[in-house]
C-alpha cells in the first residue's frame, strides 16, 4: 500500500509512531510557528565581530597537487555555469533563481516558512532539486579554489552569490527555512566559505562587517535552537543541526545567545552521534550513505571545535573512531561500502572536485585524525578536505580498544561480510549478508523491506546487486520500487513486503529478523573445510518464517544460497538483481553472467532452483522492476532474475553462484 506524504492517512499513521514526549514536543513546536508567522524578526545584537578560526600557516600548502587541479576544474565549470544535481543538469548558475526545480520547470511558492506545501510536487517542484543548491557546498568548492589560487574571481562569484541568497530568503520566509538539516548544512558550508576566503580583502566586509550576514547567522541559529527534530525524527537530520549549530557558534561566536547555543549544540550531538551508532561503529540506519554523511558531520564539528579551543565531550571523539573503523572494515577491495538502505548523495561537507571518492577520502581523513590500523585497507587517492580538516582537528589520544584484526560480522546490526580471495587472481570475493534491524525508531525512515538480502560483487564489480534508491519523493510507485522486497535479493511471499509500509518515510510494521550463526573464519582457511557460513531468519511473513543460510567457499570461487520457508503453503518469488555491468543468458534455471573488467573479460555461472519458473526482466515500467540507481535520481536498466512458484515447507531452494575464468 502506497500512502503519499501529506494525506490524512499519513498523518494518523505518523502520529501512531510517536511518544508522548514527542507529541508535547511538536505540540510546542507548533505554537511557536504560529507565534513565530506574525512577529517581525529580531534585530541580532552584535558586538566586536571577528573571525579568528582561520587555518594554520601551511595547511593550503598541503593539499596534494592532483587534487588541487581537480577541484580547480571543477570551480570553473561552476563559474561558466554548470552543475549537476541528481542527473539533472543545470546551465544557469551563474545567476540561479534559488526557488526553481529545473527537473519539473515549477518554482516553489512564496510565504511563510511553514506555510509552503514542500511535499506536493505538484506545487513546489522537486524539494531536493531546489534545496541542494542552497546548501552552498558549490560555494564552499568556489571558496576553496580561491584559497589553493588565490584568484579573486572565484572569491567574487561567493560573495555576490551569498549576498542575492541572503537578499532573497528572509528570515523564515520561503522553502528554505522549512527544514532543519538545510539550515545545519548551510551553516557549515559558510563558516567553511568565510575560512577560506580569509586572504582575500573582502571577507570581513560579506561576514564580519556584513548586518544582513548578522542576521541570516543569527536566525539561521535561532531557528534551529526552537525546532529541533525530535523523538522518531532524531536520526541524520538532527546531527546536521548540532553540527551546523556547533560550527557557527563556534566560528561566529558574536551573539549573546552564542555559548548556550554551543553548548546545546555539543550536548546534542554527543547524546545524538552516540545513540544513532551502534556499538559496533555502524550507523543504526543502516543506511550506508547516512553513515558517511554523519561521519562527515561529525568531524566537521569537532574541527569547529578544536579551531575555536571549545572542549569537545570526549564522546563525540570515540564514538567517530568508532564510525571509521567501521568503515574501512566493511568496504570492498575498491572501498566501495555496501549499498544498503537509502542513498540520497548527501554530503556534510564538500572541498573537493568530482572525482574525488568519497570513502577514500573519509578514510583518509580518519588516517590523519586518529591514525589507520594495521588490517585498514590502502588508500591511494587524494583530496583537498583531509589535509585542511587535519589542520583544525587537535590531535588525541583515545583510550578506546580498537579492532585488532578486521571486522566482519557486527552482530548488533545484523551486517556480516563474507569475503575471500579469489585465488586464481588478486580478485576478492565480497559478500554482505542482511540479519539486522529494520531501520532506526519507530518509522525506520531510510529502511528497505531487505531482510535476509544479500549483495555480491567479484574484485568490486556488481553481480549481486542492491538495486539502490533513486528517489524519494513526487514518483510514489518508483519510490516503493526500489525500497520493496521484490526489489532486493531476497524472498517475498505472497507478492507482499516483509514489512508494512505507511509513506514514503515511514514503516507502521517492522520485519524482526535475527542471525542464527556467522562463522566468518572460513574467508581466511580457518573453519572446517574453509567454508564461511552465515544463518539467518525473520518474522515478517508470520506465521511463515523465511531462512537463509548463505556459504562462500573462496578455494571453490563459489557461493550458495539456500532459501527455507517454515509454515503454511505460500507463493514465492526469488528475486537476484544482477549489476548493471553484467550481461546475462538464462536457458531455464541456470545463467551465464559476463562482463569487463580493467579490459579483462570475466564470468560466472548462476545455477537458480529448479522448483521455480525463471524470466530474465530488464527496464520495465508496469511495473517497475529490472532497475539499478548509481545515485538520487539516476536509474538504468538491468538485468533481474525472477523466481517464481511455491513454497511448501517440503524443501528449500538452492542457489549456487560459481565464478569462472
Amino acid at each position: 500500500m502506497t500512502v503519499s506524504a501529506g494525506s490524512a492517512g499519513w498523518y494518523l499513521r505518523r502520529l501512531s509512531r510517536m511518544g508522548p514526549r514527542e507529541v508535547a514536543g511538536r505540540a510546542g513546536d507548533a505554537v511557536r510557528r504560529r507565534r513565530w508567522r506574525s512577529a517581525r524578526p529580531s534585530r541580532p545584537s552584535v558586538t566586536g565581530a571577528r573571525f579568528t578560526a582561520v587555518l594554520p600557516a601551511g595547511a593550503i600548502a598541503a593539499v596534494p597537487p592532483d587534487a588541487a587541479k581537480r577541484l580547480v576544474a571543477e570551480a570553473d565549470r561552476l563559474m561558466a555555469g554548470h552543475i549537476e544535481y541528481f542527473g539533472v543538469a543545470r546551465d544557469d548558475l551563474a545567476d540561479p533563481d534559488w526557488w526553481y526545480d529545473p527537473k519539473t520547470g515549477r518554482r516553489a511558492p512564496w510565504g511563510y516558512a511553514f506555510d509552503v506545501p514542500y511535499r506536493d510536487e505538484d506545487v513546489t517542484g522537486d524539494i531536493k532539486q531546489i534545496w541542494e543548491l542552497s546548501r552552498h557546498q558549490y560555494l564552499t568548492v568556489l571558496a576553496a579554489a580561491y584559497a589553493v589560487t588565490g584568484n579573486d574571481r572565484y572569491a567574487e562569484r561567493v560573495a555576490e552569490h551569498l549576498r542575492a541568497w541572503w537578499s532573497a530568503n528572509a528570515p523564515l520566509r520561503g522553502v528554505h527555512w522549512i527544514s532543519g538539516i538545510e539550515l545545519g548544512i548551510r551553516l557549515l558550508s559558510w563558516v567553511w566559505v568565510r575560512r577560506l576566503l580569509d586572504g582575500w580583502q573582502g571577507a570581513a566586509e560579506l561576514f564580519e562587517d556584513n548586518p544582513v550576514a548578522h542576521s541570516q547567522i543569527y536566525h539561521h541559529q535561532r531557528w534551529l535552537a526552537a525546532f529541533p527534530s525530535r523523538g522518531s525524527s532524531a536520526n541524520n537530520h538532527v546531527i546536521a543541526e548540532a553540527a551546523g549549530q556547533a560550527a557557527a557558534a563556534c566560528a561566529f561566536g558574536w551573539f549573546p545567545a552564542s555559548g548556550r547555543w554551543r553548548a546545546d549544540a555539543l550536548r546534542s550531538l554527543e547524546r545524538h552521534l552516540s545513540g544513532n551508532t551502534f556499538a559496533s561503529g555502524l550507523n543504526r540506519e543502516l543506511a550506508t550513505e547516512y553513515h558517511g554523511l554523519v561521519l562527515e558531520l561529525g568531524l566537521a564539528a569537532v574541527a569547529e571545535a578544536d579551531a575555536a579551543g571549545v572542549p569537545v565531550p570526549a564522546p563525540v571523539r570515540s564514538t567517530l573512531l568508532r564510525m571509521t573503523d567501521a568503515l574501512a572494515a566493511v568496504v570492498d577491495s575498491r572501498l566501495r561500502p555496501p549499498r544498503q538502505g537509502d542513498a540520497d548523495d548527501g554530503h556534510g561537507l564538500v572541498l573537493d572536485g568530482t572525482g574525488t571518492d568519497r570513502w577514500a577520502s573519509l578514510l583518509a581523513t580518519g588516517n590523519a585524525v586518529f591514525g589507520r590500523l594495521d588490517w585498514w585497507p590502502e588508500v591511494t587517492g587524494t583530496d583537498v578536505r583531509t589535509p585542511l580538516l587535519a589542520a583544525l582537528i587537535e590531535p588525541a589520544h583515545l583510550p578506546v580498544p580498537r579492532p585488532a584484526s578486521r571486522p566482519d560480522h557486527f552482530a548488533d546490526a545484523g551486517l556480516t561480510i563474507l569475503r575471500g580471495p579469489d585465488l586464481r587472481g588478486p580478485k576478492e570475493i565480497w559478500c554482505r549478508c542482511d540479519g539486522g534491524p529494520h531501520g532506526f525508531l519507530s518509522i525506520a525512515a531510510h529502511a528497505h523491506a531487505d531482510a535476509l538480502s544479500v549483495e555480491v560483487r567479484h574484485d568490486g564489480v556488481d553481480v549481486l546487486a542492491d538495486p539502490g534508491t533513486f528517489c524519494y519523493h513526487g514518483q510514489p510507485a518508483w519510490r516503493q520500487y526500489f525500497r520493496s522486497t521484490l526489489g532486493h535479493n531476497t524472498l517475498q511471499l505472497d507478492g507482499a513486503d516483509q514489512s508494512v509500509s505507511g509513506g514514503p518515510f515511514l514503516w507502521t510494521r517492522h520485519a524482526r529478523s535475527r542471525v542464527l550463526a556467522a562463522d566468518t573464519a572460513g574467508t581466511a582457511g580457518v573453519a572446517e573445510e574453509g567454508v564461511a557460513r552465515w544463518c539467518a531468519e525473520h518474522d515478517g511473513y508470520a506465521p511463515s518464517v523465511h531462512r537463509r543460510r548463505v556459504e562462500l567457499a573462496a578455494a571453490e570461487r563459489e557461493l550458495r544460497v539456500i532459501d527455507e520457508v517454515r509454515g503454511p503453503r505460500r507463493s514465492v518469488r526469488l528475486a537476484f538483481h544482477l549489476g548493471p555491468a553484467i550481461t546475462a543468458e538464462l536457458a531455464g534455471d541456470r545463467a551465464v553472467l559476463t562482463w569487463t573488467r580493467d579490459g579483462e573479460d570475466r564470468s560466472a555461472v548462476l545455477d537458480l532452483p529448479g522448483q521455480l519458473s525463471w524470466r530474465a526482466h530488464r527496464g520495465e515500467t508496469e511495473p517497475p522492476l529490472g532497475w539499478y540507481s548509481a545515485g538520487f535520481g539516476r536509474k538504468e536498466p538491468a538485468t533481474t532474475l525472477l523466481g517464481t512458484g511455491v513454497a511448501d515447507g517440503a524443501e528449500g531452494f538452492t542457489t549456487v553462484l560459481r565464478f569462472r575464468d
